[in-house]
């Protein structure tokens, strides 16, 4: 049986294999197409948004390393919130300066209170950032999971609808249950085609987002040591 139906199979055309899906089938596959597209642009969307945040990040840090005191830097420099790097900065020396004021106010104001507020500050604009990084990230860890598990309902639906087709047949053949059998398994290989390459696109990702949050945690640790050296 299975002889005769690899070539079969491997001769089908692959629109009339999804023509003979039914209408179960079709959905599943034509979601699962539908799918593909928006994985493949999430990734190189993605790929390119990280591409250009280190590109940005390292650009800001070297100007950084030019500058002799990040307290009394020009708002027009802080305010690029486009730039991760900038945008700690921006929120941990507004936070400072704040403090220093309401300090003043109330007679509070010591160096010990504005770093609080500065590391404070810090902490927030990372995890924001964090989550910015992180971004379309969980879509394509459900493509990843889910697509298969797709395939596979669309295939054990098409394979019972295909013997239930035939168990009404006085006669059954390789010839007449193959056609249904090959369409139930056009939405498996559908699942694996988008889940495959979401899968290593997905893992690439993640490794080059782990990396940028790391670097984002060590510029915001020497960021608030050089805070911490300058306000003393």
């Amino acid at each position: 049986m299975f002889v005769h139906f690899v070539p079969l199979l491997a001769s089908a055309n692959i629109i009339d294999v999804f023509e003979h899906c039914d209408p179960v089938g079709q959905t599943i596959t034509g979601g699962l197409a539908v799918g593909s597209v928006i994985a493949w642009a999430v990734m190189f969307g993605k790929r390119s948004e990280l591409n250009t945040i280190r590109r940005l990040n390292h650009q800001f840090e070297r100007h950084l390393r030019d500058q002799k005191n990040l307290l009394d830097l020009p708002e027009s420099l802080r305010e690029r919130r486009d730039i991760p790097y900038a945008d700690l900065l921006s929120d941990a020396v507004a936070a400072y300066w704040k403090a220093a004021a309401i300090g003043k106010e109330k007679g509070t104001d010591t160096e010990r209170f504005r770093l609080e507020h500065a590391e404070n500050a810090l902490q927030r604009a990372l995890a924001r950032q964090t989550l910015r990084y992180e971004s379309n990230m969980i879509f394509l860890a459900s493509v990843v999971s889910g697509a298969p598990f797709l395939g596979l309902l669309g295939t054990v639906w098409g394979v019972m609808d295909a013997f239930s087709a035939v168990s009404v047949q006085q006669t059954a053949s390789i010839q007449t249950l193959a056609p249904g059998v090959s369409a139930a398994l056009l939405t498996t290989i559908s699942g694996l085609l988008v889940a495959i390459p979401s899968l290593f696109g997905y893992n690439m990702l993640f490794a080059s987002t782990k990396t940028l949050i790391t670097e984002l945690e060590n510029y915001a640790s020497s960021l608030a040591d050089r805070i911490e050296l300058e306000s003393k």
